[in-house]
């Protein structure tokens, strides 16, 4: 039988130098999640199918439906997780005692089972960071911030876009139009489809005055639905004001709906207008504790890793040093030795001169060092730069002065 070598469609491998790249984001990830004051968890792939279903069967979304489905051996009904968020109902109803309010952040592997594309795979990285049991605007503006500073830090351009879904509600009812999910889902398209076409698809919900009528409100600003009470213009009226004190700008736009059906009130995208959305996220008040008999107050923000490494502007962090033997082994492995345990990262070499600079040219090592007879005697070893080809002969203690100081 001929096996099929390669990948699986909608799966990939990161070799260098993009798991480099990877690898570095990932590090201003984490560095920024744990000075927001978030903390790490982590949650099985697989769960049981009934937990990752919604209550209404009508009301699943298309990243529910998507599911990987399995059987294990005693044929029960399991799935990978597609996302973490619902796995918060099984985690608070499991532990009832974690303290209030708490942050947490996760990265890791999420599955989907759909069409794939040149960016959609089937198995991604996800960034989830979360502020459960704080019903304060001031916990959005929290999760607003905490992205923001990631993408400064990696020179990312972005618009943070928000709004409402009682606002939604709110704005829909007013028109006397029912079937308010089934709108919603129409009016999700509108990027995708254009607005002529939504419009056409809303007939099947409402008549020509209510489709218009609807779509003139979309056109006014904050102000005119807080003028007017409209549920949730409020909530919306803060988050622009505690953003501000971050620095934020935030714009507001009716349109957006925000696809999962869990969110309850301010939602939020942080886009790049014209290429599509960075990450999204928002309030869901009532999916936490629905194990737990109570509602817990939660609200979060989430982004595809893949993307924003796609887009960061970041040195990656490589091999350091090269130490090139020329006949002296037993030094080589020495000062190699010596430099790990200063925490520079180095590999000896014992292959001919040029054969080792091709190989570090090709990992992109910055500094390579060469020993020889010559250098043992002067008691200075060779240190080359190998981006400015700039080379100059240190004395040991001196060699580790300079890696460590271009660390």
């Amino acid at each position: 039988m001929q096996i099929d070598i390669g990948t699986v469609k909608g799966f990939q491998d990161f070799l260098p130098p993009e798991s480099l790249k990877r690898e570095a984001v990932q590090k201003v990830i984490e560095r920024y999640f744990k000075l927001y004051g978030f903390l790490p968890i982590e949650t099985p792939v697989i769960e049981f199918d009934e937990l990752m279903k919604p209550d209404v069967l009508e009301s699943e979304d298309a990243a529910v439906s998507d599911r990987f489905r399995l059987k294990d051996r005693a044929g029960r009904n399991l799935g990978l997780r597609y996302e973490f968020t619902f796995q918060l109902s099984r985690i608070f109803k499991q532990n009832p005692n974690i303290k209030l309010p708490f942050r947490r952040y996760q990265i890791g592997q999420v599955f989907r089972d759909e069409p794939t594309g040149a960016e959609r795979f089937r198995q991604f990285t996800q960034c989830d960071a979360d502020i459960i049991g704080d019903s304060s605007v001031q916990a959005d503006a929290e999760c607003l911030a905490l992205f923001s500073s990631i993408l400064k830090e990696l020179k990312i351009a972005a618009e943070i876009q928000v709004n409402n879904r009682k606002l939604l509600n709110a704005i829909i009812e007013s028109v006397e139009i029912k079937n308010q999910k089934e709108v919603m889902k129409e009016l999700d398209k509108k990027e995708k489809i254009g607005e002529d076409m939504v419009k056409l698809n809303l007939k099947k919900y409402a008549d020509s005055n209510q489709i218009m009528t609807l779509f003139k409100l979309f056109e006014k600003d904050l102000k005119f639905f807080i003028d007017n009470a409209f549920d949730g213009a409020k909530e919306l009226q803060e988050l622009q004001l505690r953003c501000r004190k971050y620095g934020l700008n935030i714009k507001f736009n009716p349109y957006m709906i925000r696809g999962l059906s869990y969110y309850t009130g301010n939602i939020f995208e942080i886009i790049q207008p014209g290429k599509g959305s960075l990450a999204g996220g928002g309030r869901y008040d009532k999916s936490v504790g629905k194990y737990s008999g109570k509602e817990i107050p939660a609200v979060g923000i989430s982004f595809g890793f893949e993307r924003v490494v796609q887009l960061a502007n970041i040195e990656i962090e490589t091999t350091k040093t090269i130490i090139i033997s020329l006949k002296q082994d037993n030094e080589t492995i020495k000062l190699t030795k010596k430099l790990r345990e200063s925490g520079i990262s180095c590999l000896p070499s014992f292959e001919k001169v040029g054969k080792a600079l091709e190989f570090a040219n090709a990992l992109q090592i910055k500094y390579a060092i060469f020993i020889g007879e010559d250098e043992i005697k002067k008691g200075k070893y060779k240190l080359r730069d190998m981006c400015l080809g700039t080379e100059k002969f240190l004395t040991e203690k001196q060699i580790l002065a300079e890696l460590a100081e271009n660390k």
